[in-house]
């Protein structure tokens, strides 16, 4: 299935991976989320809680595509090779979808506030450097 993709996208002259131009969506709406998320700190932006939230389940929603194009570009580039950063970006984005599905369940958006969910907000931001930094030594080197 992996090389008919790459085969028709060849042909019609599309010759880059696929995973980068997805990666946007998700990683995005995390930066957007945490933005949000510690603007609603203070009580006059208390509504901008909804939005880092609403970022969250935008960016859950583009991690399915993402993942499924970084498996594709996985198998076509490295023939399925388990090296060790794609691990780490397996791994990694595990971690991230968790703790945003997390999020997406428990987080109260009337109660904002510098407490643990803000933490977890604040967590997504390692995770998505961790996986923009392993992914940029897969690729760069």
């Amino acid at each position: 299935m992996t090389e008919t993709i790459f085969e028709f996208l060849t042909k019609i002259g599309f010759l880059h991976p696929l995973h980068p131009a997805f990666t946007h969506i998700p990683m995005g709406m995390v930066m957007g989320a945490v933005v949000f998320r510690f603007c609603a700190i203070v009580p006059k932006f208390k509504g901008l809680a909804k939005t880092a939230y609403h970022c969250v389940i935008l960016g859950l929603l583009g991690l399915i595509p993402t993942a499924f194009t970084g498996v594709l570009d996985w198998q076509h580039k490295y023939q399925g090779q388990l090296e060790t950063l794609i691990v780490v970006k397996m791994v990694l984005a595990s971690l991230l979808a968790i703790l945003m599905l997390f999020i997406a369940v428990k987080d109260d958006t009337d109660k904002p506030g510098l407490n643990r969910m803000t933490g977890f907000y604040f967590l997504m931001i390692f995770l998505a450097v961790g996986l923009g930094f392993s992914g940029g030594e897969l690729i760069f080197g």
